[in-house]
Order: C-alpha cells, then structure tokens, then sequence
C-alpha cells in the first residue's frame, strides 16, 4: 500500500515559489512520461485500476506498475501499487503495439495479475501526461515538486510518501502557510484528471 499526502497548488507562481524555498534542500529533478493501457472497453478503469509504463530522462531506464483501488480523501492519498523494471527500448515499443505487452506473461507478475484478474486479453494505448518532478529532502520527508503537463493545460502538485501522513500532512501545511503559499487538498489523481480532459478547479 503507497500512501501519499499530496496538496494542489492553484497556479505556477505557487509552484515557483515553494521550488525557490525548498532549493537548498534539491536531491534531483526527474523528467517523467507517463502512458495508461486499458482494455478497449475500459475493464481496468472499471475496476478502479490503472497500468502505466513511466519512462525517466528520456529513456534512462522505464517502469511498469499497476495501480489498484485508490482513496484520496482529505490531501491523504491510498492506493495498492505494484512495481515492476522494463527496458526502455522495450516498453517504448509497446506504445505501438500494445498488445505485444501482455506478451510478457512469463516475466512479468503484474501482466500475470492483469490477465488473471481482470480477464485483460487485449489492451490499447490511452496515451498519457508528462511531468516534471522537484526531489527534496527536507526535515526528514522526501518532498515531491509535480508540474505535470497535460495536453488540455498545467497543474502543480506537491507530494510526500509517508509512514505518518497526518503528521506529515500537517508539518507540509504549516510550512506552505507560514510562506503565504496557497493551496488546497488534492481530491483527484493525475490519471483521473487525464481520464477527465480537464484541469481540476
């Protein structure tokens, strides 16, 4: 189980704002390209699941996860997650021919699940975001600085795994209030907004 506390800032300036603060605490930054698979007549969205191929830094390396039941409640995000390796070259393939993914039954424990569970025996491209990311270390929490670009526009996103999200939750907010920068709970994720076609208000 991932659980995140993630909070939506309303607009660049707040996400200039908080990267100028947290700077000194910069770990890296990660140029990310999500795309989604689902079945043709959506039976993994129906089950409240996502697969997704990230790649990293065009092309350094490539993941492939299935997401599953997710709980976004009160900027406190819950989701079963599972994560897999894939070869960059590979899985860009798949882009194309996204049936050759389900191809990797042998390898793969997450297109065993996909097959075995939800009866996925063809899959198309969805298509999908991508997302520039802000790694900081700050106070002990690995903070995560999201602008992820949609084709239909720009949100800003700060995110934190966590053990102790409320405590967690709570320290974030202290600190984005005490530098007078708005924002608010995060009541979507980024696949339920790319779903949507629009930014969420």
């Amino acid at each position: 189980m991932e659980v995140e506390v993630k909070l939506r800032l309303p607009n660049p300036e707040s996400h200039q704002r908080l990267s100028d603060l947290l700077s000194p605490f910069l770990a890296q930054t990660l140029l990310q390209e999500n795309v989604f698979f689902d079945t043709p007549t959506a039976a993994l969205a129906a089950a409240k699941s996502a697969l997704r191929l990230r790649f990293y830094n065009l092309d350094s390396h490539s993941v492939l996860s299935l997401k599953s039941k997710p709980k976004l409640s009160q900027g406190i995000s819950r989701v079963e997650e599972q994560e897999e390796p894939i070869d960059p070259s590979l899985a860009r393939s798949f882009l194309s021919d996204p049936n050759a993914l389900l191809g990797l039954e042998n390898d793969s424990r997450i297109v065993q699940r996909v097959r075995a569970e939800f009866g996925v025996s063809e899959l198309i491209c969805l298509g999908g975001f991508k997302n520039v990311r802000g790694v900081y270390v700050w106070k002990g929490l690995k903070l995560e600085l999201d602008e992820t670009i949609y084709d239909f526009g720009v949100s800003y996103e700060i995110e934190c795994e966590s053990k102790e999200p409320e405590r967690d939750k709570k320290l974030i907010q202290d600190f984005l209030r005490e530098n007078g920068i708005d924002f608010n709970y995060s009541d979507v994720n980024k696949f339920a907004v790319f779903l949507s076609g629009k930014l969420p208000t």
